[in-house]
Parts: structure tokens; C-alpha cells; sequence
């Protein structure tokens, strides 16, 4: 963590995001193809904390889309996916927390986060963060994923906010068997949320 401005001032440009970057905090609500990869995404460019929270456990049909490795499967996803983050950059310092999330959980785990990042599997999830963070925590922004089964359609993918709910995705693709998430828009997905974090946490660079 830098607090000298000149310091500051002698770095060049990504160093100083990751100077920036250093003092913040995002949760991430699930770990798996939206969650995992978003985390990997901050961690890359130099986030200081993240507080991640899962319960569920990684099996084979995970690896299609989400970051975590063959020998892995069986582990909880947050305590795997607290590996990986490590791996990529041991000084981002990664909370992690085996549980199924309710309301009170949000709120309790997630208060001292600057950005939120939602990355359910199921529609009732999504609209109980919503609904919480929305109503119970109106000042943090809150990040979406909505719509990126499938393949292909990279045109219909994108992102907008309401207030400080922010929506990445087609809002419109369902996971279905016919139409599975995949690596690739469940990737690009992922990363737009981690871009939109970005965009919201770096608006007041030194």
C-alpha cells in the first residue's frame, strides 16, 4: 500500500492503479462462472481485498466455464478458488466464506465493500441481492450478470445501470440444455463486471 504523492507521482500508469486498487474492498456473491472469474480479473490488476462467499463444491462439469483446475474438483469453491487468487497475486487478501447467502449474510459480510458483485446461478438469488443490497445498502453499487448462455451473439452482450445497479449480459439468454453456459460469454460476461468495477473504483485516481 502506497501513501506517499510522490511517490505517486513517479509511477506510470498501471502502477498507479494498482496503488489505487490497493485500497479497495469487493465482494463477490458466488464462485462459480461469473464469480470465479471476475475475482481472478481484479486480483490480476492489483485489488486489495476481496470477500468471496460460496457453498457450493466444484465437480467436472464446472471446469467448462469456471476458474478452477482438474485436481480441484471435490473442494469448496471458495476455499479453491482462495488458492488461485494467491497464485495470481499473493498480496490481493482474499476473505472467504463457505456459505449459502441469505439477506443477513449480505449485509453482515459485504458492509465494508465499496462495489458488490453478484454472480448467481439461479433467479430467485439474483433477485434476493438485489432486492437487499438495493434497499439496505442504496450508497454501494451493485454488479449484475444477466444473460450469457450459449455461444456466439457477442453483439447482444453489454452493459447499463440504473442508479447503482449496474447489468452486464444479453438480459435476455436463459441456461437451458440446449442452450448451456459456456466458456467463452460466461468469460466476457465476467469480465465486463470486473471492467465495470473497475470503471466505478478508479473514477477517483490520484
Amino acid at each position: 500500500m502506497i501513501n506517499n504523492p510522490e511517490e505517486v507521482l513517479r509511477m506510470n500508469t498501471f502502477e498507479k492503479i494498482k496503488a489505487h486498487l490497493s485500497h479497495k474492498t469487493v465482494g463477490i456473491a458466488g464462485c462459480g462462472g461469473l464469480g470465479s472469474n471476475c475475482a481472478v480479473a481484479l486480483a490480476r490488476v492489483g485489488i486489495g481485498k476481496l470477500i468471496i462467499a460460496d457453498f457450493d463444491v466444484i465437480d467436472l462439469s464446472n471446469l467448462n466455464r469456471q476458474y478452477y483446475f482438474f485436481d480441484q474438483i471435490g473442494k469448496k469453491k471458495c476455499v479453491a478458488l482462495k488458492e488461485n487468487i494467491q497464485r495470481i497475486n499473493p498480496d490481493v487478501i482474499t476473505e472467504s466464506h463457505d456459505i449459502k447467502l441469505h439477506p443477513a449474510d449480505i449485509l453482515s459480510l459485504f458492509y465494508s465493500c465499496d462495489i458488490i458483485v453478484e454472480a448467481f446461478d439461479l433467479a430467485e438469488m439474483k433477485e434476493m441481492i438485489i432486492e437487499t443490497v438495493l434497499t439496505e445498502m442504496p450508497h454501494t453499487p451493485l454488479i449484475c450478470g444477466l444473460g450469457m448462455a450459449g455461444w456466439g451473439m457477442n453483439a447482444q452482450i453489454h452493459s447499463h445501470n440504473i442508479d447503482n445497479l449496474y447489468i452486464c449480459g444479453d438480459e435476455a439468454t436463459e441456461i437451458s440444455p440446449e442452450c448451456p453456459p459456456l466458456a467463452p460469454r460466461v468469460g466476457i460476461v465476467a469480465n465486463m463486471q470486473a471492467n465495470v468495477a473497475l470503471e466505478l473504483l478508479l473514477k477517483d485516481m490520484i
